[in-house]
C-alpha cells in the first residue's frame, strides 16, 4: 500500500469526503448536520438519507473544536479553587459540591476543565485566573480568595459564579450560598426552647462573609430571645480555664462551634470540657453550626447540614444564564437542615438541698 494510501486511511473523514460519497454538495452536507433553520425544508428525504448513509460508512463525527470555533464557545465549564480544596475522598467536604457540578453540566451537555490553584502573583496579566478564559465560563471555590482577581473578572464580563455569598468591592458578583444566618438563628431558637438563655459562640478570627454571616445569625437569635445580657463571642479555641469562667462565673449553658477548615474547633471545646469535669450535654449543650469532615472527634454534634450537592448544581444553572447572556448578578441561598442529637438537652435544674 503506498504512502498515499497509508494516510487515506488514517485521515479524519470530513464534510467534503460524506458530500463525494453522498453525491451531493459539502453545503448541503453542512447544513443537514449543524441543522441550520433551511435544512428541513431543503433537503428532500432521499437526500438524507444518502447523507447520514455516507456517514455512517465514512465513520464521520463533526471536529468538536471546529464546531466549538463556529459557535463562539468550548462547551466546557470551569471549576477553579482558590485554595487546595479538590476531595480527595467520598467524605471531603468538598467532595458533594464537586458531584453537583459534575452532575449538572453533564446534564446540560457542558464538560468540565479543572483548574489548579495556581502560584500567587502580583501581575495582574499574570494571574492563574487569566487562564479561566479557556472556558465558556467558571464556577469558583474556596473559603481564601484573591478579591483582586474576582474583581478583574467582573470587570472583563468573564461570565463566572461563586459558591458561597461574595461581597467585591466596585464588582457584583453572582454566588449561590447557603443561607448560614437563617440557620444558626434556627439553632438559638432550638436552644431557647429547651430553656437555655446564656450562650457562648467560638468563631472564626478570618472566615470572610461565611462567618459574617453566622455571627450575624447568632445575635439576631440572641436579640429575639432576649439574651444578649450574658451571652458572649469568642474567638478559637477556649483553653479550659477560659470555658471554667464561662459556665461557672458566667452561667453558659450552650455554646455554638463555628467550623474552619476541619473539626479542630469543635474537638478543641470537647477536650476542655473534659479536662474541667463539664459534661456535654449534662453541664453544655453544643452545636456546631455546619457540617465539617468530623476527624478529630467521634461524637455525633448537633449541627446544621450545608446542601452542598445543591449548591452545585445551582451554581452550574446560574452559569449558563449568565453564558447565555444574563448581564444582572444573581444572589441565591439555599436552606441548611438542622439536626439536632444527643449534645443538646434541656437545662439542668439545680437540685433543691431540702
Amino acid at each position: 500500500m503506498s504512502n498515499d494510501a497509508h494516510t487515506a486511511v488514517r485521515r479524519r473523514p470530513t464534510q467534503v469526503d460524506v458530500a463525494r460519497l453522498a453525491g451531493v454538495s459539502q453545503a448541503t452536507v453542512s447544513q443537514l448536520l449543524n441543522e441550520t433553520a433551511a435544512a428541513p425544508a431543503r433537503i428532500l428525504p432521499e437526500t438524507r438519507q444518502r447523507i447520514f448513509a455516507a456517514v455512517s460508512e465514512l465513520g464521520y463525527s463533526a471536529n468538536p473544536i471546529a464546531q466549538s470555533l463556529k459557535r463562539g464557545r468550548n462547551f466546557l465549564l470551569g471549576f477553579h479553587t482558590f485554595e487546595n480544596v479538590f476531595p480527595a475522598d467520598q467524605h471531603d467536604f468538598y467532595y458533594p459540591f464537586l458531584l453537583g457540578v459534575e452532575a449538572e453540566a453533564a446534564n446540560r451537555g457542558f464538560d468540565l476543565l479543572l483548574f489548579s490553584p495556581g502560584v500567587a502573583t502580583e501581575n495582574r496579566a499574570a494571574r492563574p485566573t487569566r487562564r479561566l478564559l479557556m472556558a465558556d465560563g467558571c464556577i469558583l471555590l474556596g473559603r481564601h480568595v484573591d478579591r483582586d482577581a474576582l474583581a478583574d473578572l467582573a470587570r472583563e464580563d468573564f461570565p463566572f459564579v461563586f459558591i458561597g455569598r461574595r461581597e467585591i468591592p466596585g464588582a457584583e458578583v453572582s454566588y449561590v450560598g447557603a443561607d448560614y444566618a437563617a440557620a444558626t438563628e434556627e439553632v438559638i431558637e432550638r436552644l431557647t426552647a429547651l430553656g437555655h438563655r446564656r450562650f457562648g459562640y467560638i468563631g472564626e478570627s478570618d472566615g470572610g462573609e461565611q462567618s459574617e454571616d453566622r455571627l450575624a445569625g447568632f445575635w439576631r437569635g440572641i436579640d429575639a430571645a432576649g439574651a444578649r445580657d450574658g451571652s458572649v463571642k469568642h474567638s478559637k479555641p477556649l483553653t479550659p480555664d477560659e470555658l471554667r469562667r464561662w459556665v461557672v462565673e458566667r452561667g453558659i449553658t450552650a455554646v455554638l462551634v463555628e467550623p474552619g477548615d476541619d473539626d479542630s474547633n469543635v474537638a478543641s471545646l470537647e477536650a476542655a470540657a473534659a479536662a474541667i469535669g463539664v459534661g456535654i450535654p449534662e453541664d453544655l449543650s453544643v452545636v456546631v453550626l455546619g457540617d465539617p469532615s468530623f476527624t478529630s472527634t467521634t461524637r455525633d454534634w448537633s449541627r446544621f447540614e450545608i446542601p452542598r450537592f445543591e449548591m452545585g448544581r445551582s451554581a452550574v444553572q446560574l452559569l449558563l444564564g449568565r453564558i447565555e447572556g444574563e448581564r444582572q448578578p444573581h444572589h441565591e441561598l439555599l436552606d441548611c437542615r438542622m439536626i439536632a442529637t444527643p449534645t443538646i438537652a434541656g437545662v439542668r435544674v439545680p437540685e433543691s438541698k431540702h
